[in-house]
């Protein structure tokens, strides 16, 4: 039922409490709370509308995705879904957002299996745009190369997998010999024909440059709070600082990346000389920007989307 997804976030949130009062205990909480005080609230408002147009960006990504497959939807309509899907941020790996493609069914009866590839297409470009900044900041800063390479050349030849009907034909009729998918045969064949369309060459490079510019507004949000704590270590150094944390919380599968993403971004800070508390208080800073904002916005578009559509049902694997 909906009802568990409301149970997840709370367990999540706690989650959350718990890994940010480690943090704060960690590097005294009382240091942790005198940095607070030396940051100033007034860029506040900036730092939401940076992660305000990362999600606007991610938006038109979304949406011509859905235009690539054929999903005839109101713009409003598909605004609302997209953000709707951001109260799914806190899911491992960001998989919940297969509530998008629960939505667009029930306004437009659009299979899920048909849909559901547009969020794995725009978790590629998100993770191939971070690791782009990544790959050059690790080889620039002479952090992390080896892991960072070894995440690339596996994206590249899933893409390269995927992207090639004749082997990716032959996986799905060695798939066919498993009783237990054959039921599903007609949504996997059905997933895939989306997934071939929207990681065509075109469509990859066009939203990977999208997903760039996107996460780049966040990038320059750390890169604000950083400067806010006099830590002039220049926009790149941020940038790529930044899309490492995110990378290394994506892939530890945890709700969120809660935990590893915090605590790669204060490692980062106190690798390079940072106060504990000054390093612990950044990191909060922008987890809260970015991150729980993101929740926040996904929490009042489900409102919105109940409102304007009725109550959302029931989830579950029936309905894929």
């Amino acid at each position: 039922m909906f009802s568990k997804l409301k149970k997840k976030i709370l367990v999540s949130i706690v989650i959350a409490g718990i890994v940010y009062l480690t943090f704060a205990l960690y590097a005294d909480y009382q240091k942790v709370i005198d940095a607070f005080s030396n940051f100033n609230w007034l860029l506040l408002p900036l730092l939401l509308i940076l992660s305000l147009f990362n999600y606007i960006t991610r938006y038109f990504k979304w949406d011509y995705y859905l235009s690539v497959i054929n999903v005839k939807i109101k713009k409003v309509d598909s605004l609302l879904i997209f953000m709707s899907g951001l109260i799914m941020s806190i899911t491992p790996g960001k998989v919940g957002e297969l509530l998008k493609s629960y939505l667009v069914k029930e306004v437009t009866n659009t299979p899920i299996s048909k849909t559901a590839p547009v969020i794995f297409a725009e978790r590629i470009t998100d993770f191939i745009s971070l690791l782009l900044i990544t790959i050059i900041g690790a080889y620039t800063f002479d952090y992390g190369l080896m892991p960072t390479i070894v995440i690339s050349v596996f994206f590249i030849i899933l893409i390269l997998i995927l992207s090639n009907k004749k082997i990716s034909l032959k996986i799905l009729s060695s798939l066919e010999k498993l009783s237990f998918l054959r039921k599903h045969l007609i949504n996997i064949h059905l997933a895939y024909e989306s997934a071939y369309q929207l990681l065509r060459p075109i469509p990859l490079l066009k939203m990977t440059v999208i997903s760039i510019i996107a996460w780049g507004f966040e990038c320059l949000g750390y890169y604000i709070i950083l400067l806010n704590f006099h830590i002039e270590f220049g926009l790149f150094w941020a940038s790529f600082s930044y899309a490492f944390a995110i990378i290394a919380g994506a892939i530890s599968m945890l709700p969120g990346g809660l935990g590893v993403t915090e605590g790669s971004l204060t490692y980062l800070l106190i690798q390079k000389g940072i106060a504990d508390n000054v390093a612990v208080a950044t990191t909060f800073i922008v987890r809260v920007v970015t991150l729980w904002f993101a929740v926040l916005v996904g929490i009042a578009s489900v409102s919105f989307y109940q409102k304007r559509f009725g109550k959302i049902n029931s989830i579950s694997v029936n309905n894929l």
